[in-house]
């Protein structure tokens, strides 16, 4: 018995040491596994919409461009990727027409204030989706915000803010999950135009390419360990300039509509499995999964209808316009709030108006090299695929990406895995040393301080400049060289720098009253895995983006670290805004593109050169220099934008009463418009963030009303005006294009808004409407 005691410790010991051997090994390969395909991801959204009203747009450069009302909300939307115990960057994208400088520079103070240096200019990237119908105001350098009247501080704060929120929303969100990447093509979305600019690079080049516009789309796919997919962010280049020039409505253009479109399609179709539904019919609503279908007889639904008149206006909380919208965080469930975003790229040269550019006057095309009629530019524009409607050209254009986005969702599963890094420097582009390539050797030249061609103020087909410019212009005349010489006559140095440039703004060369252009430049590289994004400040054309693609992509499979399934996207308008790049040979047509590419002939070789370096650096590991600091000129801003002083209304009406309604006993159809205008206040007295001017609600259970649809849906409008610019009496006129989704029931609409009195309170108010029937 002694013995077989003895051996059955022995072996219960062995067996014990064996087991946690086994676990130990288990336990340590499990590790090793979850941290080579495991990231935190975290992704956050919020409003950035800005004043809705007398604030001038930003994109087009056109003084007469001025918000009165919003067509569709604008959004900040974040990704953050992080190592469980490593290195993280944060991508944010905004339906805003570039970055902003001194944005990021107060965002950034933000973020150092509440998490230390987690976050910083390093490896934080900001980006903007190129919408031309956002308010401006928001940029620090002058030539930026002349139209605006100076500087637009709600415009400035809207954005700071939002931004801010947004990153903590995807800092909170941080869980374990991973990222998948997938590339399609996609066609019929962009047209290049300028190609006569393109077709002055080097046919051999040409050639390796079957398109004059980059088709390609590139998806990342977020998926939450525990939640499924939680967001998507894709690059793909063509312009935000679906809405024309003279639209007034704050618009997120067709990269704004497409990242709604999905993510309302991801709420409707998708539980966490992945979002397998099919895109071929209409875009879907949530509103059908909200209400059942109400199959009443017709009669029934007149009477319901009957009995419910204009409340007429009435005091309300700002609360009120936050909760009852359609996507209010109120009625949230707990699984984060699914987030898609339409990213900007290499869009330089490439138009949404892919019906190309015809002649207002004689419908025939443009002229070929400069985009004229009968040698006028201001008769030449491009034509959308839903002309004459910009707003259907919009939803066509934002359909086309959104639904190439879905089927790359859908498909996507190479999963990124490695490492998480990033590098950040600045340079000064108004002097840098370029080394270019020579038979026999290196030829060293310089880029030049900031300048914009007579080219320039031709303007481009998606929005025609004024008076006598034209595209292709290398020569300039006199009579604008005196204009000129008023603000600032060139240096000798400055003109032969720039050749052959003709130089109608010495913009880096004037600083009263203080800076008119960046010449600090922020250079930025992302990776995640093998994703690799390249963050410029600018607009870089077809081909520039291409030769910088191909640049970064060189250096980064020659290091050992990637294979040839690396994929190099381009972040553009990221982190500040300069214009344009072009080639060489694209910059010496000096089209719109390269009389606004900033710093001479060689600014993309200035621009590649200084990303192979971030490049080498991401390999070796490498520590980069910081370079110069750019400027903060917050203290130095001027603002000509008049304050709202007073709201008032006639005697005996209030904020919010019905102007005119829906006639009485109404029913609409589907595809029918229904229009309501209201007594109200101006837009800037409460921006609504995260809330909503105007309201759809259905009829439910006869006394219950659900939220349905809201501003930030596209087929809502809300239009504001006053009768004349310095009246305080002010109209909303809010208009329900009736989708073809919609149920039949019971319907009205809301308005919400404040209003200033003469000693400074603001009142909030509501108003709604007589309810009608849809069928």
């Amino acid at each position: 018995m002694e013995l077989f005691s003895i051996l059955r410790d022995r072996v219960q010991i062995c067996a014990s040491i064996g087991f946690w051997v086994v676990l130990l090994f288990i336990l340590g390969n499990s590790r090793g596994t979850t941290s080579a395909s495991t990231y935190l991801i975290g992704l956050g959204s919020y409003d950035i919409t800005g004043p809705a009203a007398d604030v001038n747009m930003m994109g087009y450069a056109n003084a007469e461009q001025i918000a009165s009302g919003v067509h569709f909300r604008l959004r900040a939307r974040t990704f953050i990727v992080a190592e469980p115990q490593g290195n993280r960057v944060v991508f944010v994208n905004l339906d805003a027409c570039m970055a902003s400088q001194l944005v990021k520079m107060k965002v950034i103070e933000r973020l150092k204030a509440r998490y230390g240096n987690l976050y910083t200019e390093n490896n934080v990237a900001i980006s903007g989706i190129h919408t031309h119908a956002g308010p401006g105001g928001y940029l620090q350098y002058v030539v930026y915000i002349v139209t605006s009247l100076g500087f637009v501080r709600q415009s400035f704060d809207a954005l700071v803010d939002g931004i801010e929120k947004c990153i903590i929303q995807a800092h909170e969100n941080l869980r374990p999950g991973s990222v998948f990447v997938n590339k399609g093509q996609l066609l019929n979305t962009g047209v290049n135009r300028s190609p006569s600019a393109y077709l002055n690079n080097p046919a051999s080049e040409r050639s390796k390419y079957k398109y004059n516009v980059d088709t390609e789309m590139t998806l990342l796919k977020f998926v939450d360990h525990e939640w499924g997919p939680v967001g998507s962010f894709n690059w793909f280049a063509t312009h935000g300039t679906s809405m024309s020039r003279t639209n007034s409505l704050i618009s997120g253009d067709n990269k704004g509509a497409a990242a709604r479109f999905m993510e309302d399609w991801f709420e409707e179709n998708n539980s966490g499995s992945g979002g397998s539904s099919s895109t071929k019919d209409k875009i879907p609503r949530r509103v059908s999964n909200i209400i059942p279908s109400m199959r009443k007889k017709y009669n029934k639904l007149i009477d319901l209808a009957a009995t419910f008149q204009s409340s007429g206006g009435r005091h309300a909380t700002r609360l009120l316009s936050v909760v009852r919208r359609v996507r209010s965080d109120s009625r949230q469930a707990e699984k984060p709030r699914f987030v898609s975003a339409f990213c900007q790229t290499n869009c330089g040269d490439v138009s949404p108006n892919v019906l190309g550019a015809f002649c207002t006057d004689t419908g025939l095309p443009c002229d070929f090299n400069q985009s004229t009629c009968n040698g006028k530019n201001e008769l030449c524009y491009g034509r959308g695929p839903g002309y004459p409607d910009e707003f259907e050209s919009t939803r066509i254009i934002g359909d086309r990406q959104f639904r190439k986005a879905v089927d790359l969702f859908n498909e996507a599963s190479e999963q990124l895995n490695g490492k998480v890094d990033y590098r950040h420097t600045f340079k000064d582009f108004s002097k840098l040393e370029v080394t270019l390539p020579k038979k026999g050797g290196n030829e060293v030249v310089n880029t030049c301080p900031a300048a914009m061609g007579f080219g320039f103020a031709a303007g481009t087909t998606d929005g025609p400049g004024a008076f006598d410019f034209k595209q292709g212009d290398n020569k300039g005349n006199a009579f604008w060289r005196l204009v000129r010489n008023v603000l600032k006559t060139p240096s000798k140095e400055q003109i032969d720098c720039q050749k052959p440039k003709p130089i109608l703004l010495d913009t880096g060369e004037m600083k009263e009253p203080y800076d008119w252009a960046p010449s600090i430049l922020p250079i930025q590289i992302l990776r995640i895995g093998q994703l690799v994004i390249l963050s410029v400040p600018g607009e870089f054309t077809t081909m520039a983006g291409r030769r910088l693609r191909d640049a970064v992509r060189t250096v980064l499979t020659s290091g050992g670290q990637f294979n040839n399934n690396i994929h190099v996207v381009i972040a553009g308008l990221t982190n500040t805004y300069s214009q344009y790049i072009t080639t060489f040979e694209e910059y010496e047509v000096q089209r719109y593109e390269g009389a606004s590419t900033l710093y001479g002939p060689h600014t993309l070789s200035a621009y590649i050169q200084q990303f192979q370096k971030l490049a080498e650096s991401l390999l070796s590991g490498n520590h980069v220099e910081p370079g110069p600091q750019p400027p903060d000129l917050l203290d130095k801003q001027i603002s000509l934008l008049t304050p709202v002083v007073v709201d008032a209304t006639p005697l005996g009406v209030k904020f919010g009463d019905v102007s005119t309604d829906v006639p009485a006993n109404s029913t609409f159809k589907k595809g029918d418009m229904a229009t309501v205008t209201f007594w109200s206040a101006c837009p800037r007295n409460d921006l609504m963030t995260e809330g909503t001017f105007a309201l759809v609600e259905i009829l439910k259970d006869k006394d219950t009303w659900i939220p349905v649809y809201d501003d930030d849906d596209f087929c809502l409008r809300f239009k504001w005006g006053r009768p004349w610019k310095l009246s305080t009496h002010s109209h909303a006129t809010i208009e329900w294009r009736i989708p073809e989704s919609v149920v039949s029931g019971v319907y009205r609409i809301r308005h919400f808004g404040a209003a200033k009195s003469l000693l400074g309170s603001i009142q909030h108010f509501t108003g709604t409407s007589r309810a009608f029937v849809v069928v």
